[in-house]
């Protein structure tokens, strides 16, 4: 495909196209009369040898290719704005920028909160926005990173992209401060037997590939989507859970719970800022990124 051949400008009005399925309505999103979008909607019919909409009755459907182009051409004109919008200078006591980055909770409530603090009198103009990723982060990375400036995950989950190195942790294991089947140590056979609350994002928690390789298959009572729900979700039960250390600090002041150590050698967390590569040289992610190492290298030496 030569790209120079290409009218972008075709990006823009396919994607509104396929979202408004009514070439008024796109023309009028991006600033076409009719006639001119009307003369685009052909010009894609003709390029991708597909009617794309189609009418049925008194208004269009899309075809099976519109279908699959329409999330592709918005995370096009999202990661066209991306480019074009990337900046040789960053001034953060000046600039307004938002910023937004993929993590689960855990991520967001222990790296996130602390860099959220470290920019709060350095870059007052900058906010920050934590979603949560979906599943498609795994299978459709460069898709996903492209839409938006950063992903906190851990290694072991997604290769291939640039990342910044933050801090390990490490997992202990959660359970009610009175229960009845625990001592003052866990067993191999207990994590066997007693029943579970687990994280139910496997690409986020390697925990139970970790048990597999043990050959232990968790009996799982209670999956969550948020590892802030699971000293609740032990609390006076027989439930055991797995936490990240930096969480279960937090844990015991929120539940009756108490962590042990595994009764096993588990993976440490090693958690890291990945990025898409249109972001490496502009001046604004430079500046982030640098700051997340910061914060990244604090919590390290505060652990």
């Amino acid at each position: 495909m030569n790209l120079s051949r290409l009218d972008l400008n075709l990006v823009l009005a396919l994607r509104a196209l396929l979202e408004e399925r009514n070439v008024t309505r796109a023309g009028e999103r991006v600033g076409l009369s009719q006639p001119a979008m009307s003369a685009a909607l052909s010009r894609l019919r003709r390029h991708f040898g597909d009617d794309l909409l189609a009418r049925t009755g008194n208004a269009y459907e899309l075809t099976p290719l519109g279908v699959a182009l329409r999330d592709r051409s918005a995370s096009a004109c999202d990661l066209l704005e991306r480019l074009f919008s990337s900046q040789a200078d960053f001034d953060p006591a000046a600039e307004t920028r938002e910023f937004t980055l993929l993590a689960s909770d855990y991520g967001a409530a222990v790296f996130g909160a602390a860099l959220a603090r470290a920019l709060h009198d350095e870059a007052p103009g900058v906010r920050l926005t934590f979603q949560h990723p979906a599943p498609s982060v795994v299978e459709n990375t460069a898709t996903v990173l492209s839409t938006v400036d950063g992903l906190l995950m851990p290694h072991g989950v997604i290769d291939g992209f640039p990342a910044v190195e933050l801090y390990q942790d490490r997992w202990l294991c959660l359970l009610a401060d009175d229960h009845p089947d625990v001592g003052d140590a866990l067993t191999l056979d207990d994590l066997a037997q007693l029943p579970w609350a687990v994280y139910q994002r496997p690409y986020d928690a390697p925990v139970a590939r970790q048990l597999s390789m043990l050959g232990i298959s968790p009996r799982v009572e209670v999956s969550v989507q948020t590892f802030q729900l699971l000293p609740h979700m032990v609390e006076g039960t027989r439930r055991i859970a797995m936490i990240q250390e930096r969480l279960a600090h937090r844990a015991v002041r929120s539940a009756a719970v108490r962590v042990l150590p595994c009764p096993f050698e588990a993976v440490p967390v090693s958690q890291a800022m990945w990025w898409h590569p249109v972001h490496t040289q502009d001046a604004a992610h430079i500046w982030l990124r640098g700051k997340a190492e910061e914060v990244g290298a604090e919590l390290t030496a505060t652990r």
